[in-house]
């Protein structure tokens, strides 16, 4: 759906709210790739996420947010570094792995406990977020495939899965995000990205700390 004019961005964002809510799929842009996307909390919406990407349970998605103090309803005892990590970079490219609030009532996969959390920088995006809460989001693509930087492209590998794609034209960044375990005392690179190892480190060295590099 187009999203040029303030009446197709709001028939765009409604359309794509009530989708999520009745347990549809949508697409949609973020400051990244296109991505593909369900109710966190509906188990059924995230399984048909997963086939629609073509993943098993071991490859639970992230989940984005529209605000940085949802992160606390998601993760248990954030530590410090993470804190100052989201004040810098969020909204943008970060994913934060934390433990898993234990209270949560919902199936994401085989998390293992914990929880993968982002918040986007695309306006598009946190509007939807606004609307539907928590969304269980990874890359529009089939797995194996390129992931998809406009709405054309997402749809054509996975239109016949999705109630709804937003489209906001070519995504502005195209590098998928980095993914930072903040599950322990030091964090640890998991997946190298759009923020480089020296850009975070330059945020935590005044803490006394800096990220280890697995990714």
């Amino acid at each position: 759906m187009p999203t040029s004019t303030d009446e197709e961005r709001e028939s765009a964002l409604e359309a794509a709210a009530l989708a999520v809510r009745r347990g549809g799929l949508v697409v949609l842009p973020t400051d990244t790739v296109y991505g593909i996307a369900a109710d966190a909390f509906d188990a059924d919406a995230v399984r048909d996420l997963l086939a629609a990407k073509g993943r098993g349970r071991d490859m639970p998605p992230p989940v984005l947010i529209s605000s940085a103090t949802t992160a606390d309803a998601l993760a248990l005892a954030l530590p410090g570094y993470a804190r100052a990590l989201m004040e810098r970079f969020w909204p943008g490219p970060l994913t934060l792995v934390g433990k898993q609030q234990p209270s949560l009532q919902w199936d994401l996969g085989d998390t293992r406990g914990t929880v993968a959390i982002r918040m986007p920088d695309h306006p598009l995006a946190l509007e939807l977020l606004e609307r539907t809460g928590p969304l269980a989001v990874t890359s529009a693509n089939v797995t194996g495939q390129p992931a998809a930087t406009d709405a054309e492209q997402a749809e054509e590998m996975l239109g016949e899965h999705v109630s709804v794609v937003l489209d906001a034209g070519a995504s502005t960044g195209g590098e998928a995000s980095t993914i930072i375990d903040v599950t322990g005392v030091q964090g640890r690179v998991l997946r190298r990205g759009a923020l480089s190892l020296d850009e975070l480190n330059a945020v935590l060295e005044p803490l006394g700390t800096s990220l280890l590099d697995e990714g």
